[in-house]
C-alpha cells in the first residue's frame, strides 16, 4: 500500500473501471458450501443475486483524490497510504447501517434512500468537518504516533475510531477496543450503560443542515439504558503467518449475526473482510482511486461510487497477515449477551489455542476501568481534533499470542 504516487501499480488503480455495466455472476465460487456475509448465510447456486445485492449494499470507501488538503497543507489524496483508514471507515459504517437501517437494508441504484442513510454517508465525506472523514482519522492518528500519510495497522485504526466516536453524539456509540487479547464483560456493560452529558456545544459538525437542538433531541432519545456497542478485537494470529489452528474460530466470527467482519490483509495492504467461502475470505478492496465527492446544496450525495457493484474479491485465509482486528455490533444488551454465549460455545470451548479471552470481571491487576469521555473543548471539526490529540493516552499495542 505504501507506494510512490506515480508508481505503475497506483496508475493501474487510478484508471481501472470500478463499475462494470453488469456483474459477472460466474466470478463467484462454484461451491456447495454456504457463503457467509456478515452473519448472513447464502447458497451460491440459488442465491447469487441476493448475495451480490447484499455485498453491493455495504458502504465501500476507497482512495480519493482532490479533496481539501489534510490539515490545510497536507495531502489532498490518500492514495498509497489510506487503505487501512478506509477499511476502518467501512467497518464503522456497517455498524451505523446496522444501528439505524438494520442488517436487512439493501441499497438500490437510483432508489430514494432513508434520511438516516444520507446522514450516515455524510459522516464519512472527505471534508475536515465530517466526523469520520479521512481528515479527522489522519489527524487523530497523530496522537497514536502516526504521521499524516503514514500507514496504519488494525489496532491503530481501532484506537482512532474509539476516540473519534467520543465526538459523535448522534449515534452515541460505545466503542470498546480489547486489550491483551481480553474482552472484559464487566467493563463493556459499564461503558454501554454510561451516558455522558449530551448537548454540549462541541458537536461533530457532520450535520450542517440540522439544528443543534434537533441533534440533541435525537441523541437523547437513544439514551434508553444501553448505548449501541461497537466491539473491536485486535489480534495477532501467528508470528509471520497465520497459524492454521485459528482458522475455524476466525471463520466462526463471520457467522455471528453481530459480525462486522475484520480489518487486515497483507503487509501494508489493507482489506475489509466481510465473509468467507470454504478456505477463502471475501473482502472489499479500497485500492481504487476515485474523485472527491461532496454533498450538493440539498444535502444529497451522488452515492454510486460508495457501493462496489462488481463481484467480490477473494483470497486464501492462510495468505492473511496475522495482524487483524475483528468487529462486532450489539445494538441492545441482549445482542451482547448472545454474542458472549456464542463465543463461549463456538470459539472458546472448541479451540485448543484461543484467539482471545472472555473475562466476566475486570482483571484486578489492570488499572481501573473508566468509561472514556469527550474532552472539554470549545471548538469543533478538525480544529477540535488538533487541540485534543495530546489529551489522550496512547494505548499499548496488543500482545502477540503464543503459537
Amino acid at each position: 500500500c505504501l507506494v510512490s504516487p506515480v508508481s505503475e501499480s497506483l496508475l493501474k488503480y487510478e484508471y481501472q473501471s470500478a463499475f462494470p455495466e453488469s456483474l459477472d455472476l460466474e466470478e463467484l465460487p462454484d461451491t456447495d458450501e454456504p457463503i457467509y456475509i456478515l452473519g448472513e448465510q447464502y447458497d451460491v447456486k440459488t442465491e447469487k443475486r441476493s448475495l451480490l445485492c447484499d455485498i453491493s449494499s455495504r458502504l465501500w470507501f476507497t482512495y480519493r483524490k482532490k479533496f481539501s488538503p489534510i490539515g490545510g497543507t497536507g495531502p489532498s489524496s490518500d492514495a498509497g497510504w489510506g487503505c487501512m483508514l478506509r477499511c476502518g471507515q467501512m467497518m464503522l459504517a456497517q455498524a451505523l447501517v446496522s444501528q439505524h437501517l438494520g442488517r436487512d437494508w439493501r441499497w438500490e441504484k437510483h432508489k430514494k434512500q432513508p434520511e438516516a442513510y444520507r446522514q450516515i454517508l455524510h459522516f464519512f465525506l472527505d471534508r475536515k468537518d465530517c466526523c469520520y472523514s479521512i481528515h479527522q482519522m489522519a489527524q487523530m492518528g497523530i496522537g497514536e504516533g502516526k504521521s499524516i500519510g503514514e500507514w496504519f495497522g488494525p489496532n491503530t485504526v481501532a484506537q482512532v475510531l474509539k476516540k473519534l466516536a467520543l465526538f459523535d453524539e448522534w449515534n452515541s456509540l460505545a466503542v470498546y477496543v480489547s486489550m491483551d487479547n481480553t474482552v472484559v464483560i464487566e467493563d463493556i456493560k459499564k461503558m454501554c450503560r454510561y451516558h455522558p452529558e449530551s448537548c454540549s456545544m462541541a458537536h461533530c459538525s457532520s450535520y450542517t443542515h440540522q439544528s443543534a437542538p434537533s441533534r440533541c433531541r435525537e441523541a437523547s432519545t437513544q439514551s434508553s439504558g444501553w448505548r449501541p456497542l461497537l466491539l473491536i478485537v485486535p489480534l495477532r494470529l501467528g508470528i509471520n503467518h497465520i497459524n492454521p489452528v485459528y482458522v475455524e474460530a476466525f471463520k466462526e466470527c463471520f457467522k455471528m449475526p453481530q459480525s462486522l467482519g475484520a480489518l487486515g490483509g497483507k503487509p501494508n495492504n489493507a482489506y475489509y473482510f466481510i465473509g468467507f467461502s470454504g478456505d477463502e475470505l471475501i473482502y472489499l478492496d479500497p485500492h481504487t482511486t476515485q474523485m472527491f465527492v461532496d454533498a450538493e446544496e440539498a444535502g444529497t450525495v451522488q452515492d454510486e461510487t460508495y457501493h462496489c457493484q462488481k463481484s467480490p474479491n477473494r483470497m486464501k485465509i492462510l495468505n492473511l497477515d496475522p495482524s487483524v482486528a475483528l468487529g462486532f455490533f450489539c445494538k441492545e444488551e441482549k445482542d451482547f449477551d448472545n454474542w458472549c454465549s456464542v463465543v463461549e460455545k463456538e470459539i472458546l470451548k472448541k479451540q485448543s489455542l484461543r484467539m482471545f479471552e472472555l473475562a466476566p470481571k475486570h482483571p484486578p491487576h489492570w488499572p481501573p476501568f473508566i468509561p472514556p469521555t469527550k474532552p472539554e473543548v470549545s471548538t469543533t471539526g478538525a480544529e477540535l481534533i488538533e487541540s485534543t490529540d495530546k489529551l489522550f493516552d496512547v494505548e499499548e499495542e496488543f500482545e502477540i499470542l503464543s503459537v
